[in-house]
């Protein structure tokens, strides 16, 4: 009988933390939750499988400072971080510390589903996720110069009109480059992109 994966879910919102709660143990999960980044770290997990969710923005401890934390230690478990509507760069920030996907609130229960499944499998097979980067890698190689101006800036949390005056084009332009940039990535959304291109270190520091 395979070992059953715990999720640990941290939110300092009752009412949050209760819809999780509720959601995931629906879904047939093993739930632990804590109301705050310290309550997680007193009863810190040092074995097993599962993952952590965690909002990126609480009081105390935020987000970012528990995947700093949790990347000191060498926590082994996959973090999803949640962040708040348009913190593309707060997200970005996540990820280059650590944290194994992100969603935008509000997000659809099938989305927090999916990421968990996903996360827990890519952390479980290290060439799985190295096939997915060299795909990844292999689709950033094919976009234009300009796409890839674009896509730069939109993992970058810029809006179009921003990225329009850095470029010197028209907005609509970077609507167009933008919808060729999502195809040719094959992502869903603005979330799934950015999580491509951090995953696969794009772009070069």
């Amino acid at each position: 009988m395979s070992e059953q994966a715990i999720i640990h879910a941290i939110d300092d919102d009752d009412a949050a933390r209760d819809s999780l709660r509720f959601l995931l143990e629906t879904a047939g999960q093993e739930v632990r939750t804590y109301e705050n980044a310290a309550a997680f770290l007193a009863q810190l997990p040092v074995h097993g499988i599962g993952c952590v969710i965690t909002d990126v923005r609480m009081p105390g401890m935020t987000g970012i400072e528990l995947l700093k934390t949790l990347k000191a230690r060498s926590f082994p478990l996959p973090v999803i971080v949640i962040t708040g509507h348009g913190d593309i760069p707060l997200a970005v920030e996540a990820m280059r510390e650590g944290a194994a996907d992100f969603l935008e609130k509000p997000y659809e229960d099938v989305a927090l589903l999916e990421s968990i499944r996903r996360s827990i499998s890519a952390a479980g097979s290290a060439a799985g996720a190295d096939d997915a980067i060299a795909d990844t890698r292999r689709r950033i190689a094919g976009l234009s110069g300009r796409e890839s101006e674009v896509m730069a800036g939109l993992v970058a949390g810029k809006s179009n009109k921003v990225i329009a005056i850095d470029l010197d084009i028209s907005p609509r332009t970077v609507e167009i480059y933008r919808a060729n940039v999502m195809s040719k990535m094959g992502a869903d959304s603005l979330p799934a992109l950015v999580r491509m291109a951090i995953t696969a270190g794009f772009p070069e520091s």
